[in-house]
């Protein structure tokens, strides 16, 4: 029982805490104010994380490299979405340049 607990403890603290930053965020809102530059280095630093997650599942499978395929998969996809390409456009010929070169043997 001590374990459960402590367990129940915890989540309500942790639920607690997290409801206390999500509060916090519109309270304090107006009363902080950061300068021009810290927030283009904010914009910058999450466009610059979506691109590092992005560019680490294209690029890599498991503890090793992906491949050909996958990549090129991607930069396919990334092609038409720059082009401006509908969603399932992009999706469908990511899917198919990936399936393709598998099926030709390239991995």
């Amino acid at each position: 029982m001590p374990g459960s607990l402590t367990l129940a403890a915890a989540i309500l603290a942790l639920a607690a805490g997290t409801f206390a930053l999500r509060f916090a965020g519109p309270l304090l809102r107006s009363r902080i104010t950061l300068p021009a530059r810290a927030e283009k280095l904010m914009e910058t630093s999450a466009i610059v994380l979506l691109a590092a997650v992005a560019a680490t599942t294209a690029l890599t499978e498991g503890h090793g490299p992906a491949g050909i395929a996958r990549p090129a998969g991607v930069v396919v996809a990334g092609v038409l979405a720059w082009r401006k390409a509908p969603f399932l456009v992009v999706v469908l010929a990511a899917a198919v340049t990936a399936a393709g070169l598998r099926l030709l043997g390239v991995t």
